[in-house]
């Protein structure tokens, strides 16, 4: 199945942000808080997509006053529901094969957990997670950690719901890539030079974008967009008739950032919502979540 298919089967692309996100905050959203899966942790353990994780957390510098935020120092709600859905190989993603074991996936700000890249980077090609550069000590530690030994398949319960999945066998040490990258510092003529030593073969390569839980603050989602388009124009520039998919998932807190997120991309991007049967329960209507798919305009 190619993107196109892909599309078809999400059918009409969203019209009007305006109409998006009123139908979205009219859901019976449940109260989440900010939505941090525990702020004051300083170790989670969690299973997401098959896999027993230790995560290790910064409460102390989530709540210091570090110029450019600190929202990356612990996990939040969304990503390991995230993860477990895009990880899964019954998920529409690889069911239809538009992410499989070759696939290039690039995530932005993905926080001091990787957790996304460790549920992922096991089934692609390559997996490059980005953020700013305070949380890499701690991503690295997590990555390592966290990929020291193949799980094989068990039979007993999941600590917690997060999984959804019944485990299996994969591979020890996903290879992913960890790069820093401020969305608002960082200049986007250089993207293709940060990715790696080989870095325009990859850049042009990237299958998909992804941001979890990035949507927050309305001053970021300008240079979040803008980021989010620099990338997939590299495809669109050698490659247009494979574009790359910016997959978006978010916890929906304030309808007027949301609206603003959604303008600014909608301006760049056509834009899909996955629905209820493409999704996890966890990420279904009226969870409080949701997850978007843009393809650049040309």
């Amino acid at each position: 199945m190619t993107v196109e298919e892909l599309i078809r089967a999400l059918g009409d692309d969203i019209g009007d942000p305006e109409e998006e996100t009123f139908f979205l905050f009219s859901q019976q959203i449940p109260s989440q808080d900010l939505g941090f899966v525990d702020s004051q942790a300083p170790t989670l353990q969690l299973t997401v997509a098959g896999r027993d994780l230790v995560i290790q957390q910064s409460p102390s510098l989530l709540t210091s006053n570090r110029a450019g935020g600190t929202t990356g120092a612990v996990v939040w709600k969304v990503s390991p529901f995230f993860a477990e859905w895009i990880a899964s190989p019954t998920s529409v993603l690889f069911r239809h094969a538009v992410l499989g074991s070759e696939s290039v996936v690039l995530e932005l700000g993905c926080g001091i957990s990787g957790l996304v890249g460790l549920a992922l980077a096991p089934r692609v090609g390559r997996y490059i997670a980005t953020d700013q550069s305070y949380v890499m000590k701690l991503l690295r530690q997590n990555l390592d950690e966290n990929g020291k030994s193949e799980q094989l398949p068990k039979t007993r319960k999941p600590r917690n719901r997060t999984s959804t999945i019944s485990r299996q066998s994969i591979p020890a040490k996903p290879s992913i890539e960890t790069i820093s990258l401020d969305w608002e510092l960082s200049s986007l003529d250089s993207l293709p030079v940060m990715f790696t030593a080989n870095a325009k073969a990859i850049a042009v390569t990237v299958d998909a974008v992804l941001a979890c839980d990035c949507i927050y603050n309305e001053a970021l989602v300008d240079p979040l967009v803008q980021t989010c388009a620099e990338i997939c124009r590299l495809r669109i520039d050698s490659n247009p008739e494979c574009p790359t998919m910016c997959i978006v998932a978010q916890q929906l807190r304030s309808p007027t950032v949301f609206e603003a997120w959604l303008v600014s991309f909608h301006r760049l991007f056509r834009v899909w919502r996955f629905s209820d049967d493409m999704l996890t329960d966890d990420l279904k209507s009226n969870s409080g979540f949701v997850v978007h798919l843009g393809i650049l305009r040309t």
